[in-house]
This record gives C-alpha cells, structure tokens and sequence, in this order.
C-alpha cells in the first residue's frame, strides 16, 4: 500500500474525525466523548479497543517487536475565538493546542493497518490518552498497563504545529533535550491573622509569599548552572480579601522547567527548602504539594534517525525538515520516553498567510488540515518499516 496515497482518499473522513473531536472538545482525565468515539471508529474498522485507565488502547498483528503509536485527545480550559464553523460551543474550552489532529490522524492510520494487518511484522499498539496538558494522562494509562501485554519496544508520537510555516515542514531532535522537564509546585503558606492595624499580633502569610517569591528566583540566578536552561515561573500568587485585614493564608503555584535531568533534581529540592525556611524566619509555615512532575524530553537518537529515514522515503509534497529542534514548553510523552525506546516530532500545520499568525495555546489559533494525510500516513507507513527491519 502507498499509505501517502491512501491517506489522501481518507482525508474528509480524517478531517471529519478531527472537527468531531474540535467542536466536542474535553478537558483533563475524564473524556467520556472522545473516548466512546474513538472505541467506536476502531470498532467499524474491524478493530477491538479497550478502556485503559482514563484512555483507549487496541493493538493491529500478532507476535514479534510492539511498536506504539500514541495520540493525545485533550483540549484546554479556555475559550475559543479561532472563527471556524465547527468550534467548540461550550466557551470554556478548546482544542488550541491541535491535539485534535493527533486522534483523527491516529484512528486514520489504524484504520490502513487494519487493511494491511496480514503483513504486519509484528505489532502495533494504539495508545489515546487523556489529560496531556495536566502531565496526568501518559502516567494514569502507564498504571493501567499501556507499555505491558505486550510490552512495547518503541514509540512513536507526532504533533502539529501552527504559525507561519508552510506544510510539509518537519521538526525533530536526535542529538539532544527536545523539550524540558515541568514540575509544578503550590505553595501553602500559614501565617496568622491579624486586624492591618495591629500588624505585631499577626503573622503576615503575604510578606512570607513575597520573601519566597524573591528567595525563588535566586535559585536560577545563583545556584542553576548557567550552561543548563532552567527557567521557573510563580503565576499564582493568592492571599487575602480585605485591604485592612492580614490573612491566616496565602497560596503561591509555579512551575520549574530545565532540560537537565541533574540540576532538575537538584533545584526541586531547593525550592521545598527555601520556602520551607523562608517561611519559618518570618514566623510562618510553608508545605509545598506537587502539581506535575514530567522529565525533560529526549528522544533515542537511533529510533529518531530510522523514522526520520523512513519519512523521507515517502515523497510527500513539499517535505521538508528541521534538525535539533529544542523548547522549554514540555510534553507529557516524555513520560513514555523515559521508559522506552521513543521519538517525537512536530509537523507542520500552519500558513503562510494571515491564518498562520497565532502560535498554540491562542484562543484564535487556527490549523491546515493538509497535515492531516501526513501524518496519518507517518504513523501507519513508519510502524509498517520499523517492525519490518525488527
């Protein structure tokens, strides 16, 4: 099979799937739609999927090495103002991110192995999960079993990208971090109330939370090593709800990312420690809860160069690609990457016109759908040759 090819002839069923999970957008773990909609598609396609923790997983042959391939399906708590006929209604909600694209391309490409199924070398096992953006869903269906009956040898994740590019357009890391480590933090500070008057017989929680605060970034500017990227960010900072009155509480949350593995470990210590300690000099407490802990993306170098191969040898129009891509936002896959063998990648779904002025995460961020046959074809093309020489 030309899966290229293929792909084509199924790109209105692809872009129907993908409006279908646009306009029912869901956040979190929980995504009763998407999920009975995905178990459903699979199911017309001659394929048994099963609930796998808060997700859905299937698998396509029998026997040898167990490739997966994995989609996220969550959309984010925010309203959409992209102008597309088929947005999401509920004003809260929307899938700003693209990760729409990445189910409707996945179940596209399930479907061409599914018709190609007799002469798969192996197995290939679907993964749809939840929750990417709260850093929950790749760890709620590694619990549940996702990586094991059978166990997976490699994976494989894509993403698209908006902006000013055109499509075609491949990013990709084999040397290197692809993208950071996230560990989210609140920090819970108690003081005691007190009348603004009387300011002695309180505990003031908001002057500690600021004294965290400026301790905080201390750590970047004079413990973080200054060849590793670290960048912590406090954009939470709650206390109080009278001008005249001291708090018994105040509520700081941030985030810490790096792309360095040790100064990771070494910096989320620190933090526990200088608001523990802040605190307790001014009279206070502080106890910190972790909010996301995700490693730092690194995608195996020989899987990424074999895909990459792999891609090339498909002639997709205007194919083009971008070595030794690397940013500080993070990604949930990076989970799964620790574990085994992986590799991720972005593919291109902007413009070249005004439509391509917003980047992800932007209420008015629109997508090509030409990606859509792309990337269908990827996953189900590179799954085919990678279980082929294995």
């Amino acid at each position: 099979m030309n899966y290229y090819e293929r792909a084509l002839e199924l790109k209105e069923e692809i872009i129907a799937n993908r409006r279908y999970f646009h306009t029912n957008a869901e956040v979190g773990l929980d995504m009763p739609k998407a999920k009975a909609y995905v178990m459903k598609q699979l199911e017309s396609y001659g394929i048994q999927a099963k609930e796998c923790g808060h997700g859905v997983v299937a698998t396509l042959g029998k026997g040898g090495k167990c490739i997966l391939l994995r989609a996220d399906m969550d959309a984010l708590p925010m309203p959409e103002e992209s102008g597309e006929e088929f947005a999401c209604k509920t004003g809260d909600k929307a899938h700003a991110c693209g990760h729409d694209f990445h189910a409707a391309m996945l179940l596209a490409a399930a479907k061409m192995l599914k018709e190609t199924e007799d002469s798969l070398d192996g197995t290939v096992k679907l993964m749809f999960q939840p929750a990417e953006e709260t850093f929950e869903g790749s760890k709620d269906m590694i619990e549940a079993g996702v990586l094991e009956n059978p166990s997976v040898d490699a994976a494989l994740a894509y993403h698209v990208s908006p902006g000013k590019m055109p499509v075609g357009l491949v990013m990709y890391n084999s040397k290197s971090t692809m993208m950071f480590s996230v560990d989210g933090f609140r920090i819970n500070i108690k003081g005691k109330g007190s009348h603004g008057a009387y300011p002695h017989a309180g505990i003031d929680p908001i002057n500690i939370g600021v004294h965290i605060h400026l301790a905080l970034q201390e750590l970047i500017a004079r413990e973080a090593d200054p060849n590793v990227a670290c960048v912590l960010t406090i954009g939470k900072f709650q206390g109080g709800a009278a001008a005249n009155i001291i708090p018994d509480t105040a509520v700081l949350e941030g985030t810490l990312r790096t792309n360095n593995a040790k100064e990771r470990k070494k910096l989320v210590a620190r933090i526990k420690e200088v608001a523990e300690l802040t605190a307790a000099v001014y009279g206070g407490s502080a106890q910190i809860e972790s909010l996301s802990s995700v490693p730092p993306l690194v995608c195996d170098e020989t899987l990424t160069e074999e895909i990459i191969g792999y891609m090339r040898e498909m002639s997709i129009p205007g194919f083009a690609e971008y070595p030794g891509v690397s940013a500080s936002a993070s990604e949930d896959f990076a989970t799964i990457a620790e574990r085994v063998p992986s590799t991720f990648m972005y593919l291109s779904a902007g413009y070249m016109d005004e439509r391509g002025a917003y980047s992800a995460h932007n209420p008015k961020v629109r997508f090509n759908e030409d990606v859509c046959p792309i990337g269908a074809s990827c996953l189900a093309y590179c799954a085919v040759q990678w279980l082929k020489n294995h």
